[in-house]
């Protein structure tokens, strides 16, 4: 009975921000309605998606646009160094260096 409970208020709940908006009623990607007696796949915490297929598609477009701006992001570091090899070496020993200290 408690677990009804529990599960009943955890639907019932309304995200900060968005009044009469519930937190589980559709999938995030593709917008199906989520029925409360069908699995719930979350991804990213709070993020709901009616399938493993609407989730993964969500998290292969999230890995893709964190490739993007990281391409976009080392494009302008080497802009601003002039194109010298040189800055992106040193944060490459960086990078390792705080990988090494952080298994510690």
């Amino acid at each position: 009975m408690a677990a009804s409970v529990a599960c009943a208020f955890f639907f019932d709940a309304e995200p900060l921000g968005e009044p009469g908006r519930h937190a589980l009623d559709a999938c995030a990607l593709c917008s199906k309605p989520l029925a409360r007696n069908s699995d719930i796949f979350m991804y990213k915490g709070d993020t709901p998606f009616c399938s493993e297929e609407c989730r993964y598609e969500q998290m292969h477009h999230d890995a893709a646009y964190a490739r993007q701006a990281a391409g976009s992001r080392r494009k302008q570091q080497q802009q601003r160094s002039g194109g010298r090899r040189e800055g992106g070496t040193a944060s490459v020993s960086a990078a390792k260096a705080d990988v090494s200290v952080a298994g510690y």
